[in-house]
């Protein structure tokens, strides 16, 4: 059984069938660790608009898999949106960096990816 992520809500949204969960398990890999990459390198930047979007896009994704770091993610997000600058979201990113690093390696090893 997975650790670092659920399926519930992937296999909810698509209908019980494994293909599909398998081809969500595939996007995941494919996409959310290069948005993590950009928000890695955002941050510390101060690249407000960066960190938004990479934030916002990975959000359906994050709460899909069920991360377990969707409040967190949305803190840096909105640190983003909002140019917070007297505000420090080092600890939130850490956290969802490192939920999605466990996450892609056991989906990886999970579903031969």
């Amino acid at each position: 059984m997975p650790q670092y992520y659920k399926l519930e809500r992937v296999r909810e949204m698509a209908d019980q069938d494994e293909d599909f969960v398998a081809a969500l398990a595939a996007a995941f890999i494919d996409e959310v660790p290069e948005d993590a990459e950009r928000l890695r390198k955002a941050v510390p930047e101060k690249d407000y608009y960066e960190t938004y979007q990479a934030a916002h896009k990975m959000k359906p994704t994050i709460e899909l898999f069920d991360l377990g770091v969707y409040d967190e993610l949305i803190e840096v997000q909105d640190w983003g949106k909002f140019e917070q600058e007297d505000k420090n979201v080092e600890a939130q990113l850490q956290k969802v960096l490192s939920a999605i690093e466990n996450a892609t390696k056991e989906i990886k090893a999970d579903f031969n990816l």
